[in-house]
C-alpha cells in the first residue's frame, strides 16, 4: 500500500455529522467497532473509500495487531501513516485522523473542531485536540 489521493465528498459534513451520531452509542467490538474501524467509517463517510476493506473480522485486538503485522505494518498507527498524509497536529482539520494516546496502544479518532471523536472500550469519548500526538489528512 501507499498513501492514497482520496477526496472529501461535497457534502462530507453532513455525512461525517450523520455517521457520529449513529456511531455514539455503538458499543466497541474489536474488528467490527473499535477506534482503528470507526475511524475507517468516518473515512468511508466522507470520501466513500473502505480504507479497512479486507481488515474487518478480528475477534480480539490481539489478532488485529497480529493481522497488521502480517501485512508488514508495527502496528495501526503506522498503516494509517501509510495511507494517508501525515500533517502537523496543529494543522489537523474537521475529519482528520488523530492518533492519542492509548492505555496499551495509541488510539485513532475523528477531529471535530476543539475535540477528537474516539471510539474506546466505554464507548465514544471525546478527548481535547491538545492530546493529539500526530494527525493525518483526509
Amino acid at each position: 500500500m501507499a498513501i492514497q489521493q482520496i477526496y472529501r465528498r461535497a457534502d462530507w459534513r453532513g455525512r461525517l455529522t450523520t455517521y457520529l451520531s449513529q456511531n455514539a452509542m455503538r458499543p466497541f467490538r474489536p474488528g467490527k467497532n473499535d477506534c482503528a474501524l470507526f475511524v475507517a467509517g468516518a473515512i468511508e463517510a466522507m470520501t466513500g473509500e473502505d480504507l479497512a476493506r479486507g481488515w474487518r473480522g478480528y475477534r480480539t485486538l490481539s489478532e488485529g495487531r497480529g493481522k497488521i503485522a502480517d501485512a508488514g505494518f508495527a502496528d495501526h498507527v503506522a498503516l494509517i501513516a501509510d495511507l494517508l498524509p501525515e500533517v502537523a497536529p496543529a494543522f489537523a482539520q474537521v475529519g482528520d485522523v488523530a492518533v492519542l494516546p492509548g492505555d496499551e496502544a495509541a488510539a485513532l479518532g475523528v477531529v471535530q473542531g476543539e475535540n477528537v471523536f474516539c471510539l474506546a472500550p466505554q464507548g465514544m469519548v471525546l478527548v481535547s485536540r491538545l492530546e493529539i500526538q500526530r494527525a493525518f489528512r483526509v
